[in-house]
């Protein structure tokens, strides 16, 4: 994770990915046939850790849906902070570059990405059915989502030291701000 997030993953050879593994070129090839076998089980690896430790986040314990999504916008901007391969998504790192070039990575990020997107289906329906939210469904919310998450990243990597980090933030405000508008949250926020 670390050397994809920082030097990109068609920039990281096998030989950096052992040394910093500390194993040798056997025992990389002993788990893995390919450099692409390894970036679809980093893929998955990433699915599993990141959907664990978003499934137990506090968001989930809000009562309105719309607080829920809301505080999964919340949580995500918490997150970003320091260097940019700190924050940074491996799996749309991956996909950005292998897209074309490998359809087996290309398909396990998407799986990863979606799979994020996915979590979200449930509260963003709650929140369309509460709110008559009307022009649009949860799946088409939960990839807008993800789009913004991802292209914050994207532009992040654009800039150095803590610019990129609050560059992302930025996005990521901007985000909230337009579910609290959809979803009728910014007037109630601004009458308490």
């Amino acid at each position: 994770m670390k050397l994809v997030r920082s030097s990109g993953y068609s920039a990281t050879s096998v030989d950096q990915l052992c040394a910093e593994a500390g194993v040798t070129k056997g025992a990389f090839f002993h788990h893995f046939p390919t450099k692409e076998a390894l970036g679809v089980a980093a893929a998955e690896y990433w699915s599993a850790s990141t959907s664990g430790y978003f499934a137990a986040a506090p968001y989930h314990h809000h009562a309105d849906p719309v607080d829920r999504v809301l505080g999964y916008i919340d949580f995500r901007m918490a997150l970003i902070g320091g260097p940019v391969e700190g924050f940074s998504c491996v799996a749309g790192t991956m996909v950005q570059e292998a897209f074309r070039s490998s359809a087996a990575i290309r398909v396990a990020c998407e799986a990863s990405i979606m799979g994020n997107a996915k979590a979200l289906e449930a509260d963003l329906a709650d929140a369309i059915a509460q709110r008559g939210v009307r022009g649009t469904t949860p799946e088409s919310l939960a990839r807008h989502v993800q789009t913004v998450i991802q292209g914050s990243f994207v532009l992040a990597k654009t800039q150095n030291g803590d610019a990129s980090a609050d560059l992302a933030r930025e996005q990521l405000g901007h985000l909230r701000r337009y579910f609290s508008m959809l979803f009728g949250a910014a007037r109630e926020e601004n009458l308490q």
